[in-house]
This record gives structure tokens, C-alpha cells and sequence, in this order.
């Protein structure tokens, strides 16, 4: 049994760095969600996605929960201000930005780096995919019986995805709630996250909302609204990382949300608001967020949030020189796409980060996870991810990989179940 009654916050860094417990038997919690779902090739999906799940579990203090959550309270706020609104919308299609302005975007992701300071965040995601596969991989190893195992449960899961959608149901202006619910993405059965939508689509019709998973250009339009197989779509989960609705795929789907003849969430406000990296640079510019208004006790806690700047023509070579310093993301990017850390890149790179939109970040080493593969020990970084919605918990999930950002290529890497230690 694992004891962390009398641990401190370093103890916790010290465990998840040298401790190889918690490991997970990746068959037998394959097993168990199988079973659990009872969705048709859902074995060979999972057997197709070896790094899905780590081969262990990641320890978070709580006092770094609370401080991250602090953290998404602070942002929540902020991007209630109108003047952070004015300038975060100034940049959007504002055709499609300014649309259900009162929905709060299903399904937000939070991600930070946990250091000895406490956490930074890292980004922020409209369209965070893999709740619903973290859910069941936690579900399944609590049932395990695994020593020490008490993953963090903010409350029952899935009557508060349901409560989630008619939130957004409602907020959107329509009343009742949804009959039918599309799962919308480009060639869904195509991406790795896949499972997830299944997953997604089971809990949401054991709700009591019919939900179905669609290639965005399988939708069409008629005199009775947005249709897909035959049937009206009331409402869409948007899983596109299309995120302006600005493709030709998404055509169909933003003529429907023009015409408000569907509510869709997270939506190209959400992306606006919270998801484009520009908005970092607000963030955490702390005199500009006080000037706009927000709250002092909010203030000082987006203080700890880590210095961004937009990449421009007049900071390029001060940037350069400094390079060392700073992660450079994509201002649109998602899944770390055409992320580098700054003491890897080259010239040629950083010709091509000046002629596209980037931000630069003050680089955060992320912390590090023990755990054991086939080919032996192995120390993998990790993120953890707030799953949120309105400003408030769904799930926790760490993300272990090698590399300079998250992925699932890594031999015991993927999604880990986070265990919450009260110190």
C-alpha cells in the first residue's frame, strides 16, 4: 500500500520520479472497458492503439489541484471582461464568433506543467479529446483493486456530461432539450481518438439523447435544418479542429450555424476566447488584465501563469537571441503541431515561425514519471489535464510521453489516471 499521509509536495515530485507503483496491466484494464461498453470492435480499436494508456498512474498534491484550479477560476473571469473579450474577438471570424454567445464550450482542456513553484499552465483547449477514454481507464482500475489506487472523482461523470450539453442546450436559447446529438469530426473512424467518440456517443444515448458520430461532410442541409443520416441534427459536439469553421469541409455545418438551425459546442467563440495561444500573451501580462478590470485576487493568481509574447518583426531578434528561453507554439496549433522548443531550432525553422503566427512562451520543463516498459525502466515527462466545463472540474488526466510534446507514440506513454494526495 502506498502511503502519502505524510507527504510533502516534493515527496510527491520524488514518487512520481523514482516510484515504479501504480502500474497498470494494460490487457486486463483493455478487458474491463471492453466488457464495461459492450461496444462492437472496440477490442480491436483499443489492440490497434498501444500507447493509448501509460503502464502507470501519476500522483498530484492537492495543494497543486487547488492552485490549478485557482488558475482556471482566474481565466474563466478574465475572459468574462468585455475589454478581453473586445480584444480576443478582434482577431476572429466575427460571422460565426459573435454566434450563442452565452454557451460556455463543452469540454474545455486545461494542461499545465507541475513544478517545484507550483503549476504553470501550458495551454488551453476548446476541443480536449479523451475524457470519456480517462473516465472508463479510471473506472477500470479502481475496480482492479490496484494498491493505493483513489483517483480523483469529482462526481458522477456521466449525469454531468449530460447536465453539460443541456446546459449548452439551453444557454443557446432553446428549451426542452436535445433529441438528436451528432458527434462531428473529419473522418472520424480515422482519428486515433476515435474510441473516445464511441465512448462519448454510448454515454450520451444511455442519457437519453440520441447521438450519432458523423464525417462533417457527410452533413446536408434542408428546409427542416441540418440533417445527417436521414435525421435532423439538433445539436452538434464539435470535435473539428477546424476551429473558425472555416474549411470547405465545415461548410455545411457553418451555413447551419449562420442560420442558427443548430447549437454547436465547443464553437469558434470558445476557440476565440480561451484556445487561441495569442491570448496568453494578455494573460499573463498582468498589468494589462488589471487594467482591464479584473478582480485582484484573480490577478495575482494569473501571475503565476508563464510570460508570453506574440512573435512579431519588432521582438524577432530579440526573441532569437534569446530563443533558449522560450517554447514557440503555433498561435491555431493543437497537439503540439509545429511546436519547438527554442534551443533545438534552426534558422530555417525560425525563418518559418516569422512568417506564420506564433507566440513565444517562456519555457517550463515538464515533470517526469517513472515507469517500466517492455524494453525496460524509463522516465517520461507528463502533463496533467483539467477536463472542465463553465470554470468547474469533470476529470483529471495526465498525458506521459517522451519527446517535445504530448503525443501517443512512446512505449508506456498515453493517457495515466491521476491520483490526488491530500497534503
Amino acid at each position: 500500500m502506498i502511503d502519502l499521509s505524510r507527504a510533502g509536495k516534493s515527496d510527491v515530485a520524488a514518487f512520481n520520479a523514482s516510484c515504479f507503483c501504480l502500474p497498470l496491466n494494460r490487457p486486463a484494464l483493455d478487458a474491463a472497458i471492453i466488457a464495461d461498453t459492450a461496444i462492437p470492435d472496440m477490442a480491436t480499436l483499443l489492440m490497434g492503439r498501444p500507447n493509448l494508456f501509460a503502464g502507470t498512474g501519476v500522483f498530484l498534491a492537492r495543494e497543486d489541484l487547488n492552485a490549478m484550479l485557482d488558475q482556471v477560476h482566474a481565466i474563466e473571469a478574465a475572459a468574462e471582461l468585455l475589454a478581453f473579450q473586445c480584444a480576443a474577438l478582434s482577431r476572429a471570424d466575427c460571422a460565426v464568433a459573435n454566434l450563442q454567445p452565452a454557451t460556455r464550450g463543452a469540454f474545455m482542456g486545461y494542461d499545465f506543467h507541475i513544478t517545484p513553484d507550483g503549476p504553470r499552465l501550458i495551454e488551453i483547449n476548446t476541443n480536449a479529446g479523451g475524457a470519456f477514454l480517462v473516465r472508463a481507464l479510471g473506472e477500470a482500475v479502481a475496480r482492479s483493486g490496484a494498491p493505493g489506487f483513489v483517483p480523483f472523482a469529482p462526481g458522477r461523470f456521466e449525469d454531468r456530461i449530460y447536465e453539460m450539453m443541456l446546459s449548452e442546450w439551453r444557454r443557446a436559447g432553446r428549451s426542452g432539450s436535445p433529441r438528436t446529438l451528432a458527434i462531428v469530426d473529419e473522418a472520424p473512424a480515422d482519428q486515433y481518438l476515435y474510441p473516445d467518440m464511441l465512448l462519448g456517443q454510448a454515454t450520451l444515448n444511455r442519457a437519453g439523447i440520441e447521438t450519432i458520430i458523423i464525417d462533417a461532410g457527410g452533413l446536408s442541409l434542408s428546409s427542416k435544418g441540418l440533417m445527417a443520416d436521414g435525421r435532423i441534427v439538433d445539436m452538434v459536439y464539435n470535435r473539428l479542429t477546424d476551429f473558425a469553421l472555416a474549411a470547405p469541409v465545415s461548410e455545411t455545418l457553418r451555413a447551419a450555424f449562420l442560420r442558427d438551425q443548430v447549437v454547436v459546442t465547443p464553437a469558434p467563440r470558445h476557440h476565440a476566447l480561451f484556445a487561441d495561444k495569442r491570448n496568453l500573451a494578455f494573460l499573463s501580462n498582468n498589468a494589462q488584465v488589471r487594467a482591464w478590470g479584473l478582480a485582484p485576487h484573480h490577478a495575482d493568481t494569473l501571475a503565476q501563469l508563464p510570460e508570453t509574447v506574440i512573435v512579431t518583426a519588432g521582438n524577432a531578434d530579440l526573441l532569437w537571441a534569446e530563443r533558449k528561453r522560450y517554447f514557440f507554439k503555433p498561435a491555431g496549433g493543437f497537439g503540439g503541431c509545429a511546436a519547438y522548443r527554442g534551443d533545438k531550432l534552426t534558422r530555417r525553422v525560425w525563418n518559418d515561425i516569422l512568417g506564420a503566427r506564433y507566440i513565444a512562451q517562456s519555457f517550463v520543463p515538464p515533470p517526469v514519471r517513472q515507469v517500466s516498459t517492455d524494453a525496460g525502466p524509463a522516465q517520461l515527462k507528463f502533463d496533467i489535464r483539467v477536463y472542465t466545463y463553465a470554470g468547474d472540474p469533470l476529470l483529471l488526466a495526465a498525458r506521459a510521453y517522451q519527446g517535445q510534446t504530448t503525443n501517443f507514440r512512446t512505449p508506456g506513454g498515453g493517457f495515466a489516471p491521476v491520483v490526488v494526495t491530500d497534503v
